[in-house]
């Protein structure tokens, strides 16, 4: 017979659902170590966390351990831009050029910068190869987006930028403050918040971080040249692992060097109280003003992308995934948020000012219900 973790934290009364479906994930959905967090109106409702953290050693999930969440971190720099937006530094519908002048090459002289956070801009794989160590010195991969001609006509499509998103929009930031968006975030959110949440590792914190387990084999898996270069930076580093099963952002360079598409690292806690502070009070007024909230959750792209796999109805605001269902229903339509590779999922919602997050370090594929059952069951809370 098979022992299940002991689940730990707290959970307020009222949200014991979430809780019964967390320890069902471990049960019944293979969960390894995971950790869940709510708030409500700038309180913690929901603080779970359990199984292991590192199957290597047995280390078990702590309260402060995180995870690598992958393109979670595509909506932590969505919050950034916002950010920039609101301090009158960041208009997201002038051109890319504006901050970047380079970037204008190739037919790109017109691209606004919202397409770079709607994934409209052709721009989701670039036809030069890079080394690993060129990806994570940044100014090669900047380089190369300089240079690159669009795949398709800008504003006509979206496909998902997997990896070059990260520096298409993080590239925006470092122009107009001067710092990288891992650096930025830390000073301007991160840091004021408290939270364990990184796009850039201290060598400090590396042995804290669960060890990331790769997915089982998908029996169908989606193929596409475009898509797959993409994804891998043209083969750069496997993803998520390699033929052994070693997941590639385990790498304590990769963590390190804040891979802004997909870099970030956080505990469930890190990234439920950052969008918790974007919808309400958690230090001082919320992060993101009404008239941001509107934008962010305004549907700008959907439908069936370039070189994408068969539309599952996904729906995208300026840098952040809206609510999708059947694939990844939220809350509502005032929720945005983010996925990211393997089962993790973040995001806020403003008419009940909530915030969620839930890391994992057992990656899932195809039809991975972890994250959308706990969503579930916060609904239903919220709805009793």
């Amino acid at each position: 017979m098979v022992t299940q973790p002991q689940i730990h934290g707290d959970v307020d009364e009222r949200y014991g659902r979430v809780a019964d479906v967390f320890r069902d994930n471990f049960a019944s959905r293979g969960d390894v170590g995971a950790a869940v967090t709510v708030y409500v109106r700038g309180r913690k409702v929901v603080d779970l966390y359990g199984g292991t953290a590192d199957t290597r050693t047995g280390r078990p999930w702590d309260a402060h351990t995180p995870v690598v969440v992958f393109s979670c971190t595509k909506g932590i720099l969505a919050i950034c831009a916002y950010l920039l937006v609101q301090q009158g530094r960041l208009d997201l519908d002038a051109p890319v050029t504006r901050y970047w002048p380079e970037f204008g090459q190739q037919g790109k002289e017109h691209i606004p910068v919202r397409w770079l956070l709607t994934h409209q801009a052709g721009l989701p794989a670039l036809d030069r190869p890079l080394t690993l160590d060129e990806v994570l010195a940044w100014d090669p991969v900047i380089k190369a987006i300089e240079a690159q001609a669009p795949l398709w006509q800008p504003g006509t499509a979206h496909g998902y930028h997997s990896m070059t998103y990260g520096w298409l929009v993080g590239e925006v930031i470092h122009r107009i403050t001067g710092q990288l968006p891992g650096v930025f975030f830390r000073d301007t959110v991160a840091g004021p918040l408290g939270l364990r949440t990184w796009l850039g590792l201290p060598a400090a914190e590396n042995d804290s971080v669960a060890w990331g387990l790769a997915p089982p084999p998908d029996a169908d898996p989606f193929v596409d040249p475009v898509a797959e270069r993409g994804i891998t930076m043209g083969g750069a580093f496997a993803f998520p692992a390699d033929a052994d099963g070693l997941v590639s952002f385990n790498d304590p360079a990769i963590r390190a060097a804040g891979v802004p598409g997909a870099g970030a690292v956080s505990t469930a806690d890190g990234l439920a109280r950052l969008y918790a502070a974007c919808v309400s009070t958690v230090l001082n007024e919320p992060l993101l003003s009404g008239s941001s909230l509107d934008d962010a959750t305004v549907v700008r792209s959907r439908g069936q992308q370039r070189h994408g796999p068969p539309d599952t109805g996904q729906r995208w605001g300026s840098g952040f995934l809206l609510h999708s269902p059947p694939a990844r229903p939220l809350l509502g339509e005032r929720s945005f948020g983010h996925d990211g590779a393997g089962g993790n999922l973040a995001f806020g919602e403003a008419d009940h000012q909530v915030g969620f997050g839930y890391v994992v370090n057992q990656m899932r594929g195809v039809g991975d219900d972890r994250a959308n059952r706990l969503t579930a069951a916060v609904r239903d809370c919220l709805d009793a």
